[in-house]
């Protein structure tokens, strides 16, 4: 993306305002063929158009000596202590405002003070613009002596000449001043139009003529600004590019590397990412350089909000899921979810995703972008463990679980959804729900898919008996006999039956499933006929023990 195309020119801040009102005032403030009197009137006069401030008292020093000038005012009190500390630094006044002596210096020679009083300290840039006025005055008064005697202090030759450098060098800083002023106000808008990183890279290109480049800390190209952006971007490898951000560091943050001029952008002792500008020739400016400076530092409170603002509401997200999903008030829900943009008044379902055999942390890295592939406004978090989310519509389970795979690389998860959430109230049964479809598929011969609780047919059924406690009887009327026996002996005779079951009685399929030898199989079966005095060749009995290990593995979906 280039710079050819800007959003509206923002208006300067009030601070920005001052401080060009300023300036301008300090451009204009003339000395030259003036007397003593007329400088402290102009100097006096200056002050106030510099900033909230007012000129207290004004010294002038006549043979050595600092008296009040003009020479009617009252002496200040705290004139001798001042006169001691070479007339510079903060000085007492009436009603506690603030208050400082600038000694109007003229190379070593101190020829006069201007004590100057606000309701507050100024700013920064306000203090500098007093102390060029105090440093321009001081030149005024030395060239003045020369002029006639006034003050009768005898001058070089070359005084003259002298004071016209000083008003050149002065005149240069307030031209880079201004210069500078240029700068804050165009990266400060560009950080207040809420454009981010692309505004601010607009507005470097915009001030330097340069193409601007931002990449991420890795190396990613995040915004791009100017012409000739190269195809494809050019990334350094993971060790190259820390040797790369170790040399910045070690060169206090700013290096050229080739045709580029690269600033880290690193609040405190973190490191965001770099800003580039390119420079094929070489022929970067001072005022170039402090815009790809002050750049990198607009770059940083931007980038360091955005993650600030990000960590804030994957916490409010968080938070929420917690609370639906164990039960909160519907109005509370519903404001929460408004303030992070989200919609609970649709229709909902939970999903919950458990990874097999690698980190949950990929996992929940890819479950949104999964969700956002197939078009699903969802929030996210982590409950019991599970990667959760709140879609506001029903996934298909093999396009999500596909989905999902294709972003971890590979098949290694397992998916439920859960039933339909009309209101919060609905949530926990729901994540329940879900769970149990979850657990259905992670129990099964094919453990790694999608499993959705409207689609679990016989399982509902189950689920619909469940709360009238005959599920539980049907299962101990067939099972009891094997639950107690894997009780006592710590074995597993209940599982091997059920996988038995769920493979048609296919003993190669069960063996495998069960990752056990097609002998230790046949002794299992054996032990559970004769334990249960059931006759596994039955199809009645076979219907019914399918159904009562269905409905264990139904009943308890943590194992």
């Amino acid at each position: 993306m280039n710079g050819e195309s800007h959003g509206p020119k923002q208006r300067s801040s009030p601070i920005e305002q001052a401080f060009s009102a300023g300036l301008a005032a300090l451009s204009r403030v003339a000395f030259d063929n003036s007397d003593a009197g007329e400088i402290f009137r102009a100097a006096t006069a200056a002050v106030g158009g510099l900033g909230p401030c007012r000129v207290e008292a004004s010294y002038r020093s006549v043979n050595g000596e600092f008296i009040r000038f003009p020479p009617s005012q009252p002496e200040h009190p705290e004139t001798e202590r001042h006169r001691q500390s070479n007339w510079d630094g903060q000085i007492d006044v009436e009603d506690g405002r603030w208050g400082w002596a600038f000694p109007l210096r003229y190379r070593r020679a101190v020829n006069g003070c201007l004590v100057v009083s606000a309701a507050g300290a100024p700013t920064k840039d306000q203090t500098q613009l007093l102390t060029i006025l105090a440093q321009r005055t001081g030149a005024a008064l030395a060239h003045a002596a020369t002029q006639g005697g006034d003050w009768g202090v005898a001058q070089s030759k070359n005084t003259h000449a002298d004071l016209k450098e000083a008003n050149r060098e002065l005149a240069a800083t307030v031209a880079r001043l201004q210069r500078q002023t240029k700068v804050h106000e165009a990266l400060s808008r560009a950080l207040a139009a809420g454009t981010g990183s692309q505004g601010i890279a607009d507005a470097l290109y915009d001030l330097t003529g340069r193409a601007v480049a931002i990449e991420d800390r890795f190396g990613n190209l995040h915004c791009w600004a100017g012409p000739g952006l190269p195809h494809p971007y050019p990334k350094h490898e993971a060790r190259q590019r820390e040797l790369v951000l170790h040399e910045l560091a070690a060169q206090h943050g700013r290096a050229r590397l080739g045709r580029r001029v690269l600033v880290l952008i690193q609040p405190l002792a973190e490191i965001l990412g770099l800003l580039a500008l390119n420079d094929p020739d070489d022929t970067m400016t001072e005022d170039d350089w402090f815009a790809l400076r002050y750049g990198a530092i607009v770059l940083a409170l931007e980038l360091s909000h955005r993650r600030t603002v990000a960590e804030i509401e994957l916490n409010l997200r968080r938070d929420l899921v917690d609370d639906l999903l164990a039960g909160t008030d519907r109005d509370g829900a519903y404001a929460r979810a408004d303030a992070l943009n989200h919609d609970l008044r649709c229709p909902h379902y939970v999903v919950v995703m458990k990874s097999i055999g690698r980190s949950e942390n990929s996992l929940n890295a890819v479950a949104g972008r999964a969700a956002t592939a197939l078009q699903l406004n969802y929030l996210q978090g982590r409950h019991a463990g599970l990667v959760v989310l709140l879609t506001d519509g029903r996934p298909d389970p093999q396009a999500l679980h596909r989905t999902i795979s294709e972003l971890l690389g590979e098949t290694c998860s397992v998916v439920g959804i859960g039933s339909r959430c009309s209101v919060p109230e609905d949530f926990p049964q729901s994540f329940m729900d879900a769970r149990r479809a979850m657990s259905i598929r992670l129990r099964s011969v094919s453990p790694q898919g999608a499993a959705a609780f409207d689609e679990l047919g016989f399982y509902r059924l189950i689920d619909a008996a469940h709360g009238g406690g005959e599920v539980e009887s049907f299962v101990r009327e067939w099972l009891g006999v094997l639950l107690d026996y894997n009780d006592s002996k710590k074995a597993d005779l209940v599982m091997t039956l059920s996988d038995y079951l769920e493979c048609g009685g296919n003993y190669d399929e069960s063996a495998a499933a069960l990752h056990i030898h097609r002998s230790t199989l046949r002794y299992r079966l054996a032990r559970i006929a004769e334990l249960t005095g059931h006759d596994l060749r039955n199809v009645d009995t076979r219907f019914n023990l399918h159904a009562a290990t269905r409905a264990w593995r139904f009943l308890n979906p943590d194992g």
